[in-house]
């Protein structure tokens, strides 16, 4: 394993500061059964910025997920009671689009191979530099979707929007809302591929207004649907008992 007293965490110079969509730190969640593994791969993540939740072992791993919603997971193979490999197939129903680096054996293939099979995106061998995990997990974030876009401009697909002019486009053609669908997809976009719920979504566009009756998010769901996903293939997802979804086609 990596030695926590030998290496002390560096984000690599030339790697660029990532943050979410919506201006907040990339959330990470760590789940490793060697506690200082775990320890200094928060503290190496921590100095490039990002928020980081650990967990020893898979069971707690799903309890902190469920509230810390992270954005990319390093998940260990080798763990005792639910591996790795088990541990992203039940994040994924929680949360079906995050992306996951595994830490494997340095001659554990079959690990290698299973990892990516079960939809790894990635893989780091123990022991390992800290640089190559931080600017593997980097190129991993970039490439999903969820960083903050340029210009106030938020992009999933084919789909565009201004958060300055209120500009929606889909594929050129331009999309006309109301204030509260406009809101509705822009919560949407923050954070493509994860699963928003409910719950958020009544608080940062209704704030509770409604009582908490989730039938007014459903109501406008439908609305954005007949205008964003109309003679287009369907972009926003009901992700059942959870929230909704929007991601690339």
């Amino acid at each position: 394993m990596a030695n926590p007293s030998s290496e002390t965490p560096t984000p690599p110079a030339a790697l660029p500061t990532l943050t979410r969509a919506d201006g907040e730190p990339i959330r990470a969640l760590v789940v490793d059964d060697e506690p200082e593994l775990a320890d200094l791969m928060r503290r190496g993540l921590e100095i490039s910025g990002w928020d980081v939740a650990t967990a020893n072992d898979g069971f707690a791993a799903l309890k902190i997920a469920r509230d810390f919603a992270p954005d990319v997971l390093v998940l260990d193979i080798m763990m005792p009671g639910m591996d790795g490999v088990e541990l992203l197939q039940r994040m994924r129903t929680i949360y079906p689009e995050v992306p996951a680096l595994f830490l494997t054996a340095k001659d554990a293939v079959a690990d290698k191979v299973a990892g990516l099979q079960s939809g790894g995106d990635d893989y780091v061998s123990k022991p390992f530099s800290m640089k190559e995990v931080l600017l593997r997990l980097h190129r991993i974030v970039a490439r999903s979707g969820i960083t903050a876009a340029n210009f106030g401009v938020l992009t999933v697909g084919d789909l565009s929007l201004n958060k300055d002019t209120k500009a929606v486009r889909r594929a050129g053609s331009e999309i006309n809302l109301t204030a509260t669908e406009f809101e509705l997809l822009k919560i949407l976009m923050e954070t493509p591929r994860h699963v928003v719920s409910k719950a958020r979504i009544l608080d940062r566009v209704w704030n509770y207004d409604f009582g908490g009756q989730s039938n007014i998010v459903e109501l406008y769901i439908s609305y954005l649907r007949k205008k964003i996903d109309a003679q287009n293939p369907p972009m926003i997802h009901t992700v059942r008992g959870s929230g909704y979804v929007i991601k690339p086609c």
